[in-house]
């Protein structure tokens, strides 16, 4: 584990990287840190995700390619592409779209409603299309949700998310907080992805997480009420179930019931 605040690459801003200028950082965390740069062939911006070398074990690359090879064929306009993934200068490099900014960041300041319906209904249709080619995320949180211009919400991290949490906590895959009961151990499916939206879509609409045991109501139901229609809560009260049978099967069940309740969601709120 890597102690907070610690850097963990060499990268500078203002290196060059390849044919790749850095010129800032977005971020880290325990396997990588993420930088914008600009493609000083094509003059584009680009997103680096640099893993820490110190993890990158035989193992561990076997494993990224694995996952690499698999998520690199997803084509939809709600998943963030793998444009490039190489070594440059004894790095590994993951190269992808540069969006504006993360859904967590965006969720620090208010979101209307339409909006946040919108942004959850585009998040599982990119999860749902992941669902159809037998794929799971593992690690769905605001984080790694990515917006482009107009809202547009893209999730990023597919197979790469998995391998970093291995590699980071050497057991179960996915973040604390985001994470179904049955993948804390160790047993994830379609489920689990559907139980970390439905956390992302109440904490949007209530503005508070719910927390273990996860027992309903959770706190904020009373501004949850007060904004939503019953049909619109019962779907998320049904995805974050702490028993996963309970829950929708797959991202695209979820999907086909959201979409069926957004005329009576939207008519609510208007009233």
């Amino acid at each position: 584990m890597v102690a907070a605040g610690r850097t963990l690459t060499t990268v500078r801003v203002g290196s060059r990287i390849g044919k790749f200028r850095v010129e800032r950082r977005l971020g880290a965390g325990g396997f990588s840190e993420v930088f914008a740069a600009r493609d000083t062939i094509l003059g584009t911006q680009v997103a680096l995700k640099i893993p820490n070398a110190a993890l990158l074990t035989p193992q561990v690359m076997n494993e990224f390619c694995r996952e690499a090879r698999m998520t690199v064929r997803l084509d939809h306009p709600n998943i963030l592409p793998l444009k490039d993934a190489t070594q440059i200068d004894n790095r590994l490099v993951i190269v992808s779209p540069l969006g504006q900014k993360t859904l967590h960041d965006r969720m620090q300041s208010r979101i209307g409603f339409a909006t946040a319906f919108e942004m959850i209904a585009q998040l599982l249709a990119g999860v749902a299309y992941a669902h159809t080619n037998r794929i799971i995320h593992c690690d769905i949180k605001p984080e790694n949700i990515i917006l482009f211009e107009g809202n547009r919400v893209r999730l990023a991290d597919f197979g790469i998310a998995k391998v970093a949490q291995k590699t980071v906590r050497g057991a179960g895959t996915g973040t604390i907080g985001y994470m179904a009961p049955e993948q804390a151990m160790g047993k994830p499916s379609a489920r689990s992805d559907v139980f970390s939206i439905g956390l992302i879509a109440y904490r949007m609409f209530a503005g508070e997480w719910p927390e273990w045991p996860f027992a309903w109501p959770p706190p904020g139901i009373a501004r949850l009420r007060r904004k939503a229609h019953p049909e619109l809560i019962e779907i998320i009260r049904r995805s974050i179930a702490p028993i996963a049978r309970r829950r929708y099967a797959d991202a695209g069940q979820m999907l086909t019931a959201w979409n069926r309740v957004r005329t009576k969601a939207l008519k609510f709120r208007r009233k």
